[in-house]
């Protein structure tokens, strides 16, 4: 079967590999369509990371792994001792690794696994692939009435819903959102369905200050022509937001976001940081305010957000900017987003 294989920085192969054999408490899928994320780009860039050089605590795989890790798909067979699913039916993948062994897992903090990974950049396949086995407890059956392609944005919107539920959201908070990408929409697209206040966002690429207002956002800022901070006071009658998501993950962006919460405010960091950044707790010493960070989700989002979707709160169909061919997954997915990401939303790979 055809599978897009990760060797290293700028490696990545379309080959030809066996297909895996479903075995007992799993399901063969077949994947539909894969979203390419901002995780896959920083491995082809400047990886391997999250891809295993060394045997992985729980895959036990090394390099060369099957990308994909955003993906929907259609259950081509039922392993020994799995109920609820048949063939062809239609699955969203959760694909959180854990070793359901560590002090986390012991908690059901499975996203914070010690040993933990993802399916499609830790091993055991992924979806940028003709098929790919996965414990049953990993897929989520889909309703009738959510489509494939909207399906593979399930997980990104649930990286979204699950920073939105760390945060203390009441339904009239003022919030700012840092940072207009993909995960920015995803929390914008979670808050619309949850019910806020005033949703306000700062990002400095001019499509993204579009996508980011299609979807929900009530002002943009432009951080490069007006001062965020003063900017978030004079919308919020000068006491400052009740919430921050930082999805930018920038040392400038961190420093604002601590003074653009009001008194008691909380700042949520959804962002993963590529180095340390100076920062002043004083910023929110000064307004007894919270910081709180959160890192992927756990399957309550996962299905909430399919629930969100299918019941019509959550319309994240135009996020899909582009479909393309698995054989072309590198110069018109990966290679596409590196030179042009600003006029992308998401990059899905039909399979």
């Amino acid at each position: 079967m055809r599978a897009a294989r990760y060797y290293g920085i700028e490696d990545i192969r379309v080959e030809e590999i066996p297909e895996p054999v479903c075995k007992e408490g799993q399901l063969k899928i077949k994947p539909a369509f894969v979203g390419i994320c901002g995780t896959d780009l920083h491995e082809y860039l400047g990886g391997p990371t999250f891809a295993p050089v060394k045997p992985h605590p729980v895959t036990k795989e090394t390099l060369p792994v099957t990308f994909g890790h955003e993906f929907s798909g259609t259950v081509l067979e039922v392993g020994k001792g799995v109920s609820g699913f048949k063939p062809g039916q239609h699955v969203s993948i959760q694909p959180t690794i854990y070793d359901g062994t560590c002090g986390a897992c012991k908690h059901n903090f499975e996203n914070v696994c010690y040993n933990g990974g993802f399916v499609g950049l830790s091993g055991w396949g992924g979806g940028l692939s003709d098929a790919v086995t996965v414990p049953s407890s990993y897929c989520l059956p889909l309703p009738d009435n959510i489509p494939l392609d909207v399906a593979a944005l399930v997980e990104p919107l649930a990286v979204g819903w699950h920073a939105v539920s760390q945060s203390p959201l009441k339904p009239n908070d003022n919030i700012l959102i840092l940072g207009g990408g993909p995960i920015g929409i995803a929390v914008i697209q979670a808050l619309c369905a949850r019910g806020c206040g005033q949703i306000i966002v700062s990002e400095l690429s001019a499509s993204r200050q579009k996508f980011a207002k299609q979807f929900g956002a009530d002002t943009i800022l432009d951080p490069r022509t007006v001062d965020v901070v003063k900017s978030v006071q004079d919308l919020t009658g000068g006491e400052g937001v009740d919430i921050v998501f930082d999805c930018a993950g920038v040392a400038v962006g961190l420093e604002a976001a601590c003074k653009a919460i009001r008194v008691k405010g909380t700042v949520v960091n959804v962002a993963i940081w590529e180095k340390a950044v100076p920062f002043q707790p004083n910023d929110l010493v000064f307004r007894e305010g919270k910081y709180v960070a959160c890192l992927g989700y756990i399957q309550q989002d996962f299905k909430d957000v399919i629930q969100a979707i299918s019941a019509g709160k959550m319309t994240p169909g135009e996020m899909i900017t582009s479909k393309i061919a698995l054989e072309n997954v590198v110069e018109d997915g990966i290679k596409e987003l590196i030179r042009n990401k600003e006029n992308h939303v998401k990059v899905l790979v039909q399979i």
